[in-house]
């Protein structure tokens, strides 16, 4: 019974790639000789991949069609109209707006139409929104500063936090100190990769030098059990992301997924696709999995989407919305 209503509820998802989304249909609009055997072969990931360097590798294609404003006005809608057929109340849409510059955008005019567009999807669709900016492993010292003041200057409209993504195993995080730096010292909130393609000590490192409250994937604390007792005693929230981790081999299955021992160790959580497209999925069938697979019932997926409300990126007034939507519907 529960089956059948899960595409129904009202659901929240953190953490959400733009450039990982994009359905056969924008695709289409955007370069109809693309068809539906190269869109699968290509925004797609295989069953699974050789590393997450191999999945990321899929985003390429879209952000190839993203650089003008037409074709990012129109991923942008295209999302929201995926989020409301599964009744998505809110979504922490990221993206990283210097990847977008190839053509004749500045890195400005990005943030500006997806902000833009953004504004106009919610209100027609009836999602709330905040947008995360990211820097890349692989940019800059210079890249991650004009991201993050990329931030601060949309941070009165509709982007609210700061992420580090891509390629954890192969760059360290030394170009990113000054950046996150920068966000700490201007209250600007911050979520970062950590903990899928390499162990717990990436976790500890971007815990205690990024100094954020979420952590994006985070699933291998399962290797250290006094980061776990860390993360929950210190209410460091992980955003999870279940068939991303399987695609990208960082577990063989859902049966080996540690979600539900880090759900039952009371360390917060949510869940989210990481990349629709990517992974072939949507949210519904995520919570599909942890019902059919461990067991999971009402009350804990209630309890996942009131945990990514308490830690999401937005004001207190949404929060107050959300939460009161999650607890009449669940």
């Amino acid at each position: 019974m529960l089956g059948k209503n899960l595409r129904k509820l009202p659901k929240i998802e953190l953490h959400l790639h733009l450039d990982c989304c994009l359905s056969f249909d924008v695709v289409k609009k955007i370069n109809p000789k693309i068809d539906i055997e190269a869109y699968n072969k290509k925004f797609k990931a295989p069953s699974t991949c050789s590393s997450v360097k191999e999945y990321i590798k899929c985003a390429e294609y879209a952000v190839d069609l993203m650089q003008d404003e037409k074709s990012i006005s129109l991923v942008v809608e295209d999302l929201f109209e995926q989020l409301k057929a599964e009744n998505i109340i809110y979504v922490e849409i990221r993206f990283a707006p210097l990847l977008h510059c190839k053509g004749e955008l500045s890195s400005k005019e990005v943030v500006q139409i997806v902000d833009d567009i953004c504004k106009n999807c919610s209100k027609k669709y009836c999602i709330h929104y905040a947008l995360i900016l990211c820097t890349l492993r692989h940019f800059s010292k210079n890249q991650s500063m004009e991201t993050v003041q990329l931030v601060e200057e949309f941070k009165n409209s509709g982007v609210f936090a700061l992420d580090i993504a891509a390629d954890e195993a192969g760059f360290s995080l030394d170009n990113h100190f000054g950046a996150f730096d920068f966000a700490f010292e201007n209250n600007i909130s911050c979520t970062a990769h950590a903990g899928e393609a390499k162990g717990p000590e990436s976790i500890k490192e971007t815990l205690k030098k990024l100094k954020v409250k979420r952590i994006g994937h985070g699933v291998r604390c399962v290797e250290d059990k006094k980061l776990m007792n860390y993360l929950k005693n210190n209410n460091i929230h992980l955003e999870i992301c279940l068939t991303s981790n399987i695609k990208t081999l960082t577990y063989e299955s859902i049966d080996a997924h540690p979600i539900d021992k880090i759900f039952k160790s009371n360390i917060s959580l949510s869940m989210s696709t990481d990349g629709r497209t990517i992974s072939n999925i949507d949210l519904t069938s995520e919570y599909e999995l942890v019902v059919n697979k461990l067991g999971w019932d009402l009350s804990d997926l209630k309890k996942v989407n009131i945990d990514a409300i308490n830690h999401s990126f937005t004001t207190s007034e949404i929060k107050k919305e959300l939460l009161k939507k999650i607890n009449i519907s669940y």
